[in-house]
């Protein structure tokens, strides 16, 4: 069977459950994989822990599913462009865990290397560190943080082969390599798909071992944008 899929909910079926802990890539609206979240969203899993730097912004992408209810906890280092995730969160209707973004991003690579725990001296002395092991290193004091291994992983990429080789554009590269890595099943959309051989290999960013399947995005895919800022043009 190949890892092509017509759609995104097809390319879900037989994974999604109930209480199942998703690495969602992207940052922001840049690079999240939409079609694959409106999915979740329409197969009604709920009791959800999903991992992503932030959930979207209100009704768009990861926002829809907290609007639904479909998530239980979301681990994550920005939440300010969500007015229904302060809501939740200050109702206590969401548990969240925080994360500095830096330690977020290792959490995720070090699931992805096998690697179950790091020290960081980031945090320390905060928050981020209470009930957390520590560690003196050369004098310095670190908290310990857990690598994060995820149920599944949804990304976005700009172009696949049909082997699952993948290419990131620019920003939209953020959060969605290290994601892949990172999980027990990773299903990817991208925006061109592409026959084995036709991206060099040099430029593959996740290498097709790591995806277990793919679809392609419609044409007239809308790439939302989070806050447009322009240049004046001049008179």
């Amino acid at each position: 069977m190949g890892k092509v899929f017509a759609d995104a909910r097809t390319a879900l079926a037989g994974v999604l459950r109930d209480g199942m802990v998703i690495h969602s890539g992207g940052f922001g609206l840049c690079g999240i994989p939409a079609l694959l979240i409106d999915a979740i969203g329409e197969s009604g899993v709920t009791g959800l822990t999903v991992v992503s730097n932030n959930c979207g912004i209100d009704d768009v992408g990861l926002g829809k599913l907290l609007r639904s209810r479909q998530i239980r906890k979301m681990v994550a280092s920005y939440v300010g462009e969500n007015a229904e995730f302060a809501r939740q969160f200050l109702a206590g209707e969401l548990e969240i865990e925080f994360n500095p973004q830096g330690t977020l991003a290792e959490r995720i690579r070090a699931g992805g290397a096998g690697i179950p725990a790091f020290f960081t001296k980031t945090g320390v002395g905060t928050k981020v560190a209470e009930g957390k092991p520590t560690q003196v290193f050369d004098g310095e004091t670190y908290i310990m943080e857990r690598g994060i291994v995820a149920d599944l992983a949804v990304i976005h990429a700009w172009k696949g082969d049909t082997e699952g080789n993948l290419v990131y554009r620019r920003t939209a590269r953020n959060f969605n390599p290290m994601m892949a890595t990172a999980a027990r099943m990773t299903v990817a959309q991208v925006e061109h798909l592409v026959q084995p051989g036709e991206i060099d290999p040099d430029h593959v960013i996740t290498p097709g071992v790591y995806v277990k399947r793919l679809i392609v995005c419609p044409v007239d895919y809308d790439k939302r944008i989070e806050q447009r800022t322009t240049t004046p043009r001049a008179a």
